[in-house]
């Protein structure tokens, strides 16, 4: 039996490890970051580990680590398993392809291109579009800001920097924009916070009143960042009317779906995405809503020269066969690339479209149940609304950190919190496709308990007030 053969059989047992694990605990126990190296041997020596020491220790870092596929966890805007995502995913690792040139890819790049061209088809993008997978929603961001910067200054590529550009997003956006500001030499001061309404939506009059003073002041407006699924709360900016006023004044919008934009996939929820078919540019990340391992990030643009002009150049030992549409180096951000697109093509290919939209369907379905339970139940207070999967509430007026911290280090579920205007509350997010409605019910069931047995935590409340 060769090394290969004989890690795969050890990683088949560890995985059942896992699993097993899993079922029995589905809350990792928690290692205080003081002690963890003292909790298990994580150092590097000059001696390798003999066999029956290695599974065992990689036995005890599994079962510590955080389970982000049980049915009591709802921290992250990910969470659970499609288990064709993973073997999609492990074969990527076995095959260890990168995606730059056709020459070592191969069926890869049209694996990768033919779920770009069919998720353009899905937003409404014409036959110029294309896009490409990067690391991350903060990644498709900055690829998306540096588009808008050379489209508005395109000598910005060889002189640098010489107009005062400006930023547009809202004040729920992802953090990624004021880091993206800085990277692109824009300026983390030229970003412009617009209001949101009651529901963390962008207000459009509020964007137009400062572009206009901005130009006043001789800025140049030149990207705006819509939020499909805001953070905290899931919302999702008007982009219809956003567009309008970008269109007015030649501004790139781009739409930053990362959290929800894979509602593109569903005929009853695609409407919160309207006129998308506008933008620029959209990314979506696959690894939130579908479910797929991380990463698998797609930012799509609407005409693809926008991807070439700001991310091509010539390297004669890379691009040697093929031409431009087979080689993706050239529309990428990197050049070393790990292959993200076949752990969703098998996803895709095994389920259809209508697989993926019963796997975001399910995830509003199992809010709706949330938010039923709250609204009938005096002891909690609701802080979001339907057509979200961030589903936000207090209970009985516990401080909700506290709460979360709780939960957390005595292991009985993973839930975080989030604050929107002057609120701060617990944040479910439903985005576990493979839980139902007992996972959802017993989640409230394991809190309600916890509490019951915890008088502490009021008290730990009245202390805060005082």
């Amino acid at each position: 039996m060769t090394a290969i053969n004989k890690d795969l059989v050890l990683f088949n047992e560890l995985v059942e490890v896992l699993i097993a694990e899993e079922f029995e605990n589905p809350v990792a126990e928690r290692i205080d970051s003081n002690k963890l190296y003292d909790s298990i041997d994580l150092s590097l020596n000059d001696d390798g580990m003999i066999d029956d020491e290695f599974k065992s220790l990689l036995s005890n870092v599994l079962v510590s680590t955080p389970k982000t596929a049980t049915n009591l966890f709802f921290n992250q805007l990910f969470g659970g398993r499609q288990s064709k995502a993973i073997l999609g995913d492990l074969l990527a690792v076995m095959l260890n392809n990168s995606m730059y040139t056709y020459k070592v890819a191969g069926p890869q790049v049209g694996i990768e291109q033919e779920i770009i061209s069919q998720s353009c088809n899905l937003i409404g993008y014409g036959a110029k579009s294309n896009g490409t997978f990067p690391t991350g929603g903060s990644m498709s961001n900055y690829m998306a800001l540096v588009m808008a910067r050379d489209a508005k200054d395109p000598m910005c590529r060889l002189n640098g920097m010489s107009k005062p550009l400006i930023v547009y997003t809202s004040k729920e956006s992802h953090y990624s924009n004021s880091k993206n500001a800085s990277f692109a030499g824009i300026g983390r001061n030229n970003i412009r916070y617009i209001k949101t309404d009651s529901k963390g939506m962008m207000i459009p009059e509020q964007l137009e009143e400062q572009i206009i003073e901005d130009l006043k002041n001789g800025g140049i407006p030149t990207y705006l960042n819509a939020t499909a699924g805001t953070t905290v709360l899931g919302a999702f900016d008007p982009i219809d009317k956003i567009a309008d006023i970008t269109e007015k004044y030649a501004i790139w919008l781009h739409v930053d779906g990362a959290y929800c934009g894979s509602v593109i996939f569903s005929e009853k929820y695609k409407h919160l995405l309207k006129g998308v078919e506008r933008s620029n540019s959209f990314s979506y990340n696959a690894h939130k809503m579908l479910g797929t391992p991380l990463t698998c990030s797609i930012i799509l643009v609407n005409d693809k020269k926008q991807l070439h002009e700001s991310f091509s150049n010539d390297a004669d030992y890379l691009y040697q066969t093929d031409g431009d549409d087979f080689n993706l180096g050239k529309t990428s951000f990197q050049c070393g690339r790990r292959n993200d697109a076949l752990k969703f093509w098998t996803l895709w290919k095994s389920v259809g479209k209508n697989g993926l939209e019963h796997i975001v369907d399910k995830q509003f379905n199992l809010a709706t149940i949330a938010l039923d339970y709250i609204r009938s139940n005096p002891d909690y207070t609701l802080y979001s609304f339907d057509d979200s999967i961030s589903v936000c509430f207090n209970y009985k007026n516990i401080d909700p950190t506290t709460l979360c911290n709780a939960l957390y280090e005595h292991q009985v579920t993973v839930v975080g919190f989030g604050s929107f205007k002057e609120d701060t509350f617990i944040r479910l997010v439903t985005i576990n496709a493979n839980n139902e409605k007992e996972d959802i019910l017993n989640f409230f069931k394991v809190l309600e308990e916890f509490v019951a047995k915890t008088p502490e935590l009021r008290k730990v409340k009245e202390v805060i007030e005082l």
